[in-house]
């Protein structure tokens, strides 16, 4: 299969609406330095995988803040107060579960608070337009933030998500690439820096951000599909395989995986295999854009 066969489905990438039969919440509290509740802490909740979805809530006078209803995976969130230095960071949800939190805030000065207050105030203003679908405008927002406070590495990231957007891959990169130089154990910016690299044909440089997001983010069907695509790429066909193995474990009806799994095995010679994944694509997607060549791949094996 040609590599610009094979890099076309990374666009496939975090693309889909995770699917679940039940779904997480957060819970969360806010403290000072001083161990102290935070009442009043405005805080947007924003999905990696859907950077639409988002919500937004306050703390409440002992300083939580609940939120029910979120699908599991990987979350932005992002906590601002005045009189205290905003702060971003990731967390994980789990299925069907309280992933319950705890942050700190620390107090700022009133010369400090301005240029925070701006930085901020374009920062939650580029959410809102990103959820809009006015990727334009939002990415001129998140600039605008990062030229009052560039030591955020979530006005890095969510820039780099509206360039994304736009399609301008250079740009998205060298935002993510920022991102990560600020949060380099973040999943988003991992996955994100690769995916970008991967698009550009720049498999190498791309592989260690998504061994280490694989590393870190054990359950994510993509981004182990997206990584075995990259191993491919890179001739590293035993890797790839187990890559898309996880896939199909972790999402069993993964056609595109089933269709990789099935051309490896054939350069594995691996003929029971090749069918058995094959078969299993053609169930799942009767109709994809590859289904005629899994055919005829078929044919030949069962000569």
């Amino acid at each position: 299969m040609k590599k610009t066969q094979i890099l076309l489905l990374i666009t496939l990438l975090m693309t889909g609406i995770l699917k679940a039969d039940v779904r997480g919440k957060i819970e969360c509290y806010v403290l000072d330095a001083e161990k102290n509740p935070i009442p009043a802490v405005e805080v947007s909740i924003i999905s990696l995988k859907m950077s639409t979805k988002q919500f937004y809530v306050k703390t409440n006078d002992r300083g939580k803040f609940t939120q029910i209803g979120v699908w599991p995976g990987y979350y932005q969130l992002h906590l601002k107060k005045e009189g205290y230095q905003p702060l971003t960071t990731e967390v994980k949800v789990g299925i069907d579960e309280s992933s319950q939190f705890q942050f700190t805030l620390k107090k700022v000065d009133d010369a400090v608070q301005e240029a925070l207050s701006d930085a901020d105030k374009n920062f939650v203003k580029g959410n809102r337009l990103y959820e809009a679908e006015k990727y334009e405008e939002a990415a001129a927002a998140f600039t605008e933030a990062i030229q009052f406070s560039g030591e955020n590495w979530g006005y890095y990231f969510n820039l780099g998500l509206s360039y994304k957007k736009l399609k301008n891959t250079e740009k998205s990169l060298e935002a993510f690439k920022k991102a990560y130089d600020l949060n380099p154990e973040s999943i988003g910016t991992n996955m994100e820096t690769g995916e970008a690299l991967a698009k550009m044909e720049k498999f190498a440089e791309a592989l260690p951000f998504y061994q280490k997001a694989a590393d870190k983010n054990t359950d994510d069907p993509d981004l182990f599909y997206n990584f075995g695509v990259v191993l491919t790429n890179l001739g590293e066909s035993k890797d790839a395989l187990a890559a898309f193995e996880k896939t199909v474990l972790l999402k069993d009806d993964y056609a595109d995986a089933y269709y990789q799994l099935g051309t490896l095995y054939i350069g594995q010679n691996q003929v029971e295999d090749a069918i058995k994944n094959l078969e299993k694509f053609l169930v799942l997607a009767p109709d994809h854009p590859q289904a005629s060549i899994a055919k005829q791949l078929l044919e030949y094996l069962k000569k």
